[in-house]
């Protein structure tokens, strides 16, 4: 079925459609009019010579007058006098009539009756159309192979038209593949001809110009905006630094300054993410940095404490195997401080259950939950949960967007005990570390 949507399936098909259609439509329109233009002449010549036999007996009664006729056989008896007649022709009333007759090793001899009756006499005139029959199979036979022969080569014409056809369509795809795998844009409109692909290769050129200079913008924006925000994080962590070396400062103080500092680490990573994800490589880029699964868990969710606050929350982390995989540590505590997050600031009351292990790491919760039917929607870009009112509905989006450059896979589902599970699966980029 998918070959037969191809633009060049649909041209070959239609071609030999119509070769097919035009040649069959003729061969019947051949085979018909010969037939019916054979039919009147033979019956009409029948009946006029049969009148024509009948005034030669009226004017020479003798039998052995002669009729001179080859390919008919003629008889005349009296009105009413029907002895010599076969007994199949008497019912006929007058005119032409096809009659096949089964003779010898029951082959049938098809023939014309034409049948003439008045008050004087009665006459019969058989001709023999075997021969006739004969023909008309054989002109069948040979308009078939007509029919199939054009038919195989309105297909061949059909190919060869179609690849002359699609190929300026099959070089455009190949180029625009080519570009997109290599990501250097080139200039489509000079390899084509001033037709319909040359003005969609224009368009294409077009569009292609005005996504690069878009793309790069994006790039620089995020550069620019990168390097203005890690000066200011940088004084932030210096600063904190500092003060926490105070000896003067309070228990509470202290614990300010490292909410302080935890958010200066989660701001610097988050960065670090967008700006892997600005580049828009299909490949993340790789340098062998190896990161402890289990270790970013705990920073993770010793950050993500204070949105449980004084909430009725315990909080479970359960290592059953060490983890690692190739990849940033801020990449995977971006990843994880979404989940972990939501999980935290959605439950109420309960438990929070974060398991490391089997390649993989699960965050449970005794939240609102999530339905079934929403559960992959919310990795859009915007969405919300009904369950839940709060959120600009981005942080699953980044998680998405981050494990489709890694090669990761998340997903969420409701918890069967109530409240819902979220996994993020290293697959095959994982390891026990």
């Amino acid at each position: 079925m998918r070959y037969r949507r191809r633009l060049r399936s649909r041209i070959i098909i239609s071609f030999a459609l119509f070769g097919l259609g035009l040649t069959a439509l003729f061969a019947v329109a051949t085979v018909y009019m010969r037939t019916r233009l054979e039919d009147q002449l033979v019956n009409s010549t029948l009946t006029r010579e049969l009148k024509n036999f009948v005034d030669f007996k009226r004017d020479n009664p003798d039998p052995n007058a002669p009729w001179s006729m080859s390919v008919y056989q003629a008889q005349i008896v009296r009105s009413g006098r029907t002895a010599t007649v076969p007994f199949a022709w008497q019912k006929y009333e007058p005119g032409v009539y096809d009659i096949e007759d089964i003779g010898r090793e029951s082959k049938t001899r098809p023939y014309k009756l034409a049948v003439y009756k008045d008050a004087d006499y009665w006459a019969f005139l058989r001709f023999d159309i075997s021969s006739q029959k004969l023909a008309e199979r054989q002109l069948l036979t040979v308009l078939v192979a007509t029919v199939l022969a054009f038919a195989v080569f309105s297909l061949v014409i059909g190919f060869w038209l179609s690849s002359r056809v699609m190929s300026p369509l099959i070089d455009l795809a190949g180029r625009v593949r080519t570009m997109s795998r290599s990501g250097k844009p080139e200039l489509l409109k000079a390899h084509f001809a001033n037709d319909e692909v040359g003005e969609l290769a224009s368009v294409l050129d077009d569009y292609s110009i005005r996504l690069t200079e878009m793309v790069q913008r994006d790039r620089e924006f995020n550069a620019d905006v990168s390097h203005e925000l890690r000066t200011p994080l940088a004084v932030i962590a210096s600063t904190t630094e500092l003060l926490q070396g105070s000896p003067e400062l309070t228990d509470k103080l202290r614990e300010r300054l490292k909410r302080i500092e935890r958010a200066v680490r989660q701001s610097t990573e988050l960065i670090d993410a967008l700006l892997l994800l600005s580049r828009r490589e299909r490949q993340a880029p790789n340098d062998g940095e190896t990161t402890d699964v289990a270790k970013v868990v705990e920073q993770v969710v010793d950050a993500q404490r204070p949105h449980i606050n004084n909430k009725p929350v315990q909080v479970r982390v359960e290592i059953e195997e060490p983890l690692a995989t190739v990849a940033p540590s801020s990449v995977v505590a971006v990843a994880l401080s979404n989940l972990i997050g939501n999980a935290f600031k959605y439950t109420q009351a309960g438990e929070v259950i974060v398991s490391v292990g089997h390649g993989r790491v699960t965050v449970e919760d005794t939240g609102p939950g999530i339905k079934a039917e929403e559960a992959d929607q919310l990795f859009e870009r915007g969405v919300r949960g009904t369950t839940v009112g709060k959120g600009g509905g981005l942080g699953l989006a980044i998680v998405r967007r981050l494990c489709e450059l890694y090669g990761w896979q998340v997903s969420l589902a409701p918890r069967p005990q109530g409240g819902a599970t979220a996994t993020l699966d290293f697959g095959r980029h994982s390891y026990p570390s």
